[in-house]
């Protein structure tokens, strides 16, 4: 038989722990009315919602709402939704990744502490500038009649080019963006990583006659390659999740753009309050969630089987 369990000694030494459990208590309540409450609008998915009837009593159209966003194949809104998502995401991630890596090494291997910490101040500014304020800039550089970058064309005898009619050049736009922004903040995490490096190892390094090159190769990048994996796991478990702020912000209600920059989160923001399709809106955001589930448990299990040390759980 197997071994019975003794729930009041149990009780007491859950009890033994209260001051733990007190101040866990915010967290558990967070996740209970944020996390868990709203799980009962899923419902949503599968009705045509009717404000007048409420949600348990609007018409019930079972999988109504996820056949229109799939239906087309490959021209469905689900698709593009989703292309568009995972691409620029992918973009972020490798692209915002790269530069942060670079941009921290070479301030590490910089002298002068006052130089290093002005620059740092400085870089680390965007991150705190609302993408409001972002929006704001990037439409007076591509404004059409104003904008700046028009201004300096027309300067020297060029025609001026309508940018929000040309979508093209967004994703070189919002790239751009998502780098200025957010290289500041990663470039942080990365020299905290690098300032806990053993300085042994970089000065029998220069004993033996590395070049700084040589330093950065052997050292300093497999010394940080375990935060590297880690960030990027943590990026890919959100990957069909977007830049909901950025996109909105610098992007709008541009119809002529949404081929090419619009998203899961803002498509179901407007479907929320532009169209009031509450079961639309709710189904892409079901399908959204479900997808980012299930990558964070493949990308796990695939990085368990490379480097098990590495792995979430």
């Amino acid at each position: 038989m197997g071994k019975k369990v003794n729930l009041s000694n149990s009780f007491k030494k859950v009890l033994s722990y209260k001051e733990y459990w007190i101040m866990l208590l915010p967290c558990i309540v967070f996740f209970i009315v944020f996390s868990y409450l709203p799980m009962a609008g899923i419902y949503y998915a599968f009705t045509r919602y009717d404000f007048a009837k409420g949600l348990f009593n609007s018409p019930f159209t079972g999988l109504k709402n996820f056949e229109f966003l799939f239906s087309g194949g490959k021209d469905s809104i689900i698709w593009l939704l989703t292309r568009n998502t995972v691409l620029y995401n992918l973009s972020f991630i490798l692209i915002g990744t790269s530069f942060q890596v670079i941009v921290a090494i070479i301030i590490f291997e910089l002298p002068g502490k006052i130089f290093k910490k002005a620059l740092q101040s400085c870089m680390f500014l965007p991150h705190f500038i609302s993408f409001v304020i972002v929006g704001l800039f990037v439409y007076n550089f591509c404004s059409y009649d104003v904008g700046v970058l028009n201004s300096i064309i027309k300067e020297f005898g060029g025609d001026p080019v309508n940018i929000y009619t040309t979508p093209e050049v967004w994703k070189y736009i919002l790239n751009f963006v998502n780098v200025w922004k957010g290289l500041g903040y990663g470039t942080v995490v990365y020299l905290a990583t690098l300032v806990g490096i053993d300085k042994a190892m970089f000065e029998a390094a220069d004993l033996d006659g590395a070049s700084v090159l040589q330093r950065i190769w052997h050292i300093t990048l497999p010394s940080i390659r375990p935060t590297i994996v880690i960030l990027l796991l943590f990026s890919l478990g959100s990957i069909v999740r977007g830049q909901f702020d950025m996109f909105y912000q610098l992007i709008g209600k541009n119809g002529l753009l949404y081929n090419t920059a619009d998203i899961i989160d803002t498509y179901v923001y407007r479907s929320l309050t532009v169209n009031f399709d509450l079961g639309l809106g709710t189904a892409a955001g079901l399908y959204q969630s479900t997808v980012g589930f299930v990558t964070v448990l493949l990308v796990n299990k695939i990085v368990k089987t490379i480097e098990p040390d590495y792995s979430l759980f």
